[in-house]
């Protein structure tokens, strides 16, 4: 039996799809108090206005979406579309599938599936909508009276209130963007090509086209994140002229 190499803890994390970027105590921090104030603003105000028989259903899906408006504000899945559009879609599916299919189990596995399609064509993949589309599948009684009224209140209520808290309060913070394209950051100068680059701007845009699949992450930081790695590479390059050529018998 092979021991063991010191890369062995990367390559699980990376089959885990363990995130090793740094993130900040500060910024872990104001995610927690994020959440905590999006989710208290959503149940105080829809207690204020429903009344108190609303509150079993203020937190069914409303809790992991606050983690991606508050952990996760600048990623495409957590803006304004996917999220309105997302719990829209999936909520009409869902109350849909509640009042016409009996089964529960195939309410529940219909709403869910066609939710996903329906988000998918109308580009507002919002990943907590799925708990939305299977929560009115398998609704109560309750929620079957209200029928597509709940699709209105409590449902989307919920959504716009924890959509502007989550504009309020990331909007305190500078380095924060919510929505992605509300604050822009001046735009870094991509250097143009050369021969040295080792990728060019056509070259990476087409290698994220041929990926096929969603990229949590806005065209905007991508785009800056391209700029930077650019920049980067020109910067090395720079200070390896400067420091002139190497003699090779030096490294012999």
């Amino acid at each position: 039996m092979s021991k063991p190499t010191a890369s062995t803890p990367g390559r699980w994390f990376r089959l885990l799809g363990v995130e090793l970027s740094p993130v900040s105590h500060r910024e872990r921090l104001v995610s927690a108090i994020g959440g905590f104030v999006g989710i208290l603003a959503v149940y105080w105000t829809s207690h204020l206005v429903l009344g108190p028989t609303a509150s079993p259903f203020l937190v069914l899906s409303m809790g992991s979406t606050a983690a991606m408006l508050f952990a996760v504000p600048h990623g495409a899945l957590s803006q304004p579309w996917p999220l309105l559009g997302g719990h829209l879609v999936a909520g009409l599916i869902g109350i849909s599938c509640l009042l016409g299919i009996p089964d529960p189990m195939l309410a529940a596995s219909v709403a869910t599936g066609l939710s996903l399609g329906a988000m998918h064509y109308l580009r507002c993949i919002h990943p907590p909508a799925g708990a939305t589309a299977l929560a009115a599948a398998l609704g109560n009684e309750t929620v079957k009276a209200m029928g597509f009224g709940f699709v209105v209140a409590p449902l989307m209520l919920n959504v716009l209130i924890l959509l502007l808290a989550a504009i309020a309060f990331n909007g305190m913070f500078p380095w924060r963007r919510y929505p992605a394209a509300l604050v822009r950051s001046a735009p870094l100068a991509v250097p143009a090509a050369t021969e040295y680059d080792a990728i060019s701007h056509e070259d990476f845009v087409y290698a994220l086209s041929q990926l096929d699949s969603y990229i949590d992450v806005s065209e905007e930081d991508l785009l800056r994140i391209y700029a930077l790695a650019t920049g980067r590479h020109h910067d090395l390059l720079a200070q390896a002229a400067a420091a002139g050529p190497v003699n090779p018998s030096a490294t012999s």
